[in-house]
């Protein structure tokens, strides 16, 4: 019995191996999906900088970025319920990116595009005021003092986007942290960025939104064990130098 449990499990790790071989194959068959090398990006300048709308997406329509998008479901319901925008989920891993690479080409959108890099390299992929809106859907929280340059709404991390967006665009963050959502609270008032929405608690909130009714499957695990999920909305000022909050 130790034997077939041995060989159960190994099995398994092979059919796994298999399945992310296979999608990473169908994701360079998708038109929808950009994943450049390294040396494509680092330290110099994708070749769609500048030229999403024009090459693209074939509009002038406003850009929305979602940073760490998973399997997407923010992207692809957003874009569904916005079709006079433009949608980029933004990933690093290719086994998440496959799922909704493959759902926004079933359903014909085409206002959905996915690109597989780090967060980090983002400046190289936009120009300046080319995007309009980023959404920072439960990211990592990196709760430790020595990891908050790593979050996604940390001064560092907005130093990037202010590189890309059109001053006074929005940032959402929706995540189930309370430390992350304070953290980002106090950064946002520290520097005196405009706050939108703000609350520690969204569906016990007066807050009334329909973009905000959408669920990942991280966020139906959390509601599952009875987290509240947190929700804030602020502009960034571009021309801002941001410092960090004295909170961790």
């Amino acid at each position: 019995m130790l034997g077939l449990k041995r060989l159960s499990r190994h099995s398994t790790g092979i059919e796994v191996g298999k399945n992310k071989l296979q999608k990473f194959a169908e994701n360079e068959t998708f038109t929808n999906l950009f994943q450049p090398a390294l040396e494509e990006v680092w330290q110099k300048d994708y070749h769609l900088k500048g030229n999403w709308n024009k090459v693209i997406f074939k509009n002038t329509n406003p850009i929305v970025l979602e940073l760490g998008c998973g399997k997407g479901e923010y992207t692809i319901n957003l874009a569904k319920m916005f079709p006079g925008k433009n949608f980029i989920g933004i990933d690093i891993k290719g086994a998440r990116l496959w799922k909704g690479a493959k759902e926004a080409t079933h359903l014909s959108l085409l206002n959905v595009m996915f690109i597989r890099t780090r967060i980090e390299n983002i400046p190289s992929f936009f120009s300046p005021q080319e995007v309009s809106e980023i959404w920072v859907t439960f990211p990592d929280p990196q709760p430790r003092k020595s990891k908050a340059k790593k979050r996604l709404t940390s001064s560092r991390f907005l130093g990037y986007y202010q590189k890309l967006m059109k001053d006074k665009g929005t940032i959402h963050l929706k995540t189930d942290s309370q430390n992350l959502y304070e953290y980002t609270k106090a950064l946002v008032e520290q520097n005196k960025l405009s706050i939108i929405h703000s609350t520690n608690d969204l569906y016990e909130s007066k807050i009334v939104d329909p973009i905000l009714s959408i669920k990942t499957y991280y966020e139906g695990m959390f509601l599952e064990q009875r987290l509240p999920i947190t929700y804030i909305r602020f502009e960034l000022d571009i021309n801002k130098e941001l410092k960090e909050p004295a909170i961790e």
